[in-house]
């Protein structure tokens, strides 16, 4: 599915990179602790989290992630917000908790990056 989809089925709005949302993305991954973020997510994945500061932004350039979703209303730092327009990640933001996010993308057809921690997908 495209970024564009992803807003629509979490009635997102884009903070920046608003030009990237023909971008696909197939998986995605769920955390607010970005010590589990870099032990399971996968390359290509969105990351949705309700951690709002620049080391989610490092994080997901680290790991080539292809977009940030926050969660519960929550709004990136200006600080994040500026780095992620100068490395081209995607932020969006959503009212819908972390659970609610995550099933609802699942139910649209999305995976995560990870079954099963010790399988890949």
């Amino acid at each position: 599915m495209t970024l564009a989809e992803i807003r629509e089925i979490l009635d997102a709005d884009v903070i920046v990179c608003e030009d990237m949302l023909n971008m696909e993305v197939n998986t995605g991954f769920a955390a607010d602790l970005m010590s589990d973020v870099l032990a399971f997510a996968k390359e290509g994945s969105i990351l949705l989290t309700g951690l709002t500061n620049p080391l989610v932004v490092r994080t997901a350039e680290t790991l080539d992630l292809r977009a940030i979703i926050f969660v519960r209303g929550k709004r990136p730092s200006p600080e994040a917000v500026k780095l992620a327009q100068e490395k081209g990640i995607p932020l969006l933001g959503t009212k819908y908790i972390l659970f609610e996010s995550c099933g609802r993308l699942f139910a649209s057809g999305m995976r995560g990056s990870i079954q099963r921690v010790g399988e890949e997908s």
